[in-house]
Parts: structure tokens; C-alpha cells; sequence
């Protein structure tokens, strides 16, 4: 077999993995009220996000020193800051940020955990047992203790944070990956596809990577929300990047401008909601589709 034809064969392999998994994913979301009332909110917080100059006439920089810590009226829906800057509109544009954090460090995540669960679990022996050493260091030290030291160290950019993110959050899903290959790999069909002359790297792509798939794609959606959750934290303790709005930021000037001791709750509570809503939401999807996927793991193996 050459190597040309290896790689088209791999190639070939992936494209029809990632049809069969997109219909899979549409089919699921179809018979799924779970994953339907979550994709709905998304879709409302993308809307926001994508039409945000369009539904708010002012901007996040606009201040007015006239409207300091006005409550909830007809000009200004959720009151206004410190220094008079429309909090409505530092909401909706906070939006933009979370999912961009969100979904770029779960992306990490995902490839890592992977990556990480397919090697250990299928090789096994020494190489297992550094990597798990790995994973259960970082199961073991909260996350975001480690988050705060290295964003500290080596900055805070948005960049940073989602790097930062996505390089510690990856050994759930690792662990999941791993748990899977060291069962699947002692079936029958993969000792005969060895016995037959299949590479490792043939048997992984072609008769393991379709049954871990599913569950990682499960776990990386949860990851999403986990992720949101960590950017806000990390901005409000005075981590994460200011040059971009978002939720921590919002919540961190209210707690710095006395407005959680005063109880300007129109300041506070907003974003803690629509932060709460954006992750649970997310939720709904993860924990609908791994419903959907986990049952059918063993059956998928066999189709493969």
C-alpha cells in the first residue's frame, strides 16, 4: 500500500465519519426537546450578538455623567453604570465575547482530550500511564487556581485566556475517550482487523474514532458552557482580557463602583442571568445529545 493511497484512504475515511455524524447530530436534535429548547436560546443570543449595533442606538464607549445609576426605564431597559453607559447595551455586547471564548477553548479541549484518550487508551503501558498521571493532576488541582497563576504569568489577553482554557480543561473528556478504547480495542473485529495486517493508525481512524466521536462531541458542548463560566471568572478577578465587554467584566465593575453593597441590582443581576441562561442552555444540548449517543456506542463500533 502506498502512501498516497493510505492518505486518501484516511481522507475518505474522515469525510464519510463527518457526514455520518452531521446527519446523526441533525437526526438527534429533530427528536430531542432537550437539544431543540437549547439551540433555540443559543440561536436567540446569536441574533443579539449578530444585530447588537442594530437593536441598541448606543454604543458600549458612550457615557453620561446625567444617567449615573438610573434604574430600568424606557430609554435605558437595563438601567445604566457608573459612569452612565447603557448597561442593556454592555449585555448584548458582552455576547459576542463568551461564545467566542467559549467555543474556541472547548475546540482545544476537544482536540486535546481526544487525542490524548485515544493514545492512551489504545497503547496503553507506559505511555498510559504518564499521560493518566497528567489527567489526574489536572482532575485533582481546580482548574481555575491553575487558570489564575498561568493568565498571570503569561498575560491576559483574550488569546491567552483561550488558550488558557482549553489546555486545562481537556482531561474529562480524555478520560471518557480512554475508558472507551480500552474496551473497544479487545473486540473481536479489531483483533482481526490486526491479525490481517491493519496499521494502528488504520484500525484508530477506521474502527475506533466512530465510536469515540459521539461522546466526545457530547462532552466538548458541555465544555462549552464550562468554558464561559471560567472567562467570567477569571475577568472578574482581575484576570481575563478588559479590552474586550463581557459578563465578568460587567459583574467585576459593579462589584468595584459599590453597586453589589448598594444593591443596584439592575447592574448585577442581568448578566448574571443571561451568563446563566447562555451556559445552561449549553448544557441542555451536551447532556441531550450524550442521551442520544452514549446508548449507541457498541452499535456504532459494529457498523465500523
Amino acid at each position: 500500500m502506498t502512501t498516497g493511497g493510505s492518505s486518501n484512504r484516511f481522507a475518505t475515511s474522515l469525510t464519510v465519519l463527518a457526514k455520518d455524524m452531521l446527519w446523526e447530530i441533525v437526526s438527534t436534535t429533530r427528536r430531542n426537546s432537550s437539544v431543540k429548547i437549547g439551540l433555540t436560546i443559543i440561536l436567540v443570543y446569536i441574533v443579539l450578538a449578530a444585530l447588537a449595533p442594530y437593536i441598541t442606538s448606543y454604543r458600549p464607549e458612550d457615557t453620561d455623567p446625567s444617567s449615573i445609576f438610573q434604574p430600568p426605564n424606557s430609554r435605558h431597559w437595563f438601567g445604566t453604570d457608573e459612569v452612565g453607559r447603557d448597561l442593556f447595551t454592555l449585555n448584548i455586547y458582552s455576547i459576542k465575547t463568551s461564545l467566542i471564548v467559549g467555543l474556541s477553548a472547548a475546540a482545544i479541549t476537544a482536540i486535546i482530550g481526544l487525542v490524548v484518550g485515544l493514545i492512551s487508551g489504545y497503547y496503553g503501558g507506559l505511555v498510559d500511564e504518564v499521560l493518566m498521571q497528567v489527567v489526574n493532576f489536572l482532575l485533582t488541582i481546580p482548574s481555575i487556581v491553575l487558570m489564575i497563576v498561568i493568565g498571570s504569568i503569561i498575560g491576559s489577553s483574550i488569546a491567552s485566556v483561550i488558550l488558557i482554557i482549553g489546555l486545562l480543561n481537556w482531561s474529562p473528556i480524555a478520560r471518557v475517550v480512554r475508558s472507551i478504547v480500552l474496551s473497544l480495542k479487545e473486540w473481536t473485529y479489531i483483533e482481526a482487523a490486526r491479525s490481517l495486517g491493519a496499521s494502528n493508525s488504520w484500525i484508530i481512524i477506521r474502527h475506533i474514532l466512530p465510536a469515540v466521536i459521539p461522546v466526545t462531541i457530547a462532552n466538548t458542548v458541555l465544555s462549552v458552557s464550562t468554558a464561559i463560566f471560567s472567562h467570567a471568572a477569571l475577568v472578574f478577578m482581575g484576570v481575563g482580557s478588559i479590552g474586550d465587554w463581557n459578563w465578568g467584566l460587567i459583574l467585576y465593575n459593579a462589584y468595584t463602583s459599590g453597586a453589589l453593597a448598594a444593591g443596584t441590582w439592575w447592574y448585577f443581576i442581568p448578566p448574571g442571568i443571561m451568563l446563566v441562561a447562555l451556559a445552561y442552555s449549553i448544557m441542555l444540548i451536551g447532556n441531550g445529545l450524550e442521551k442520544e449517543f452514549n446508548p449507541r456506542l457498541p452499535q456504532a463500533s459494529y457498523q465500523h
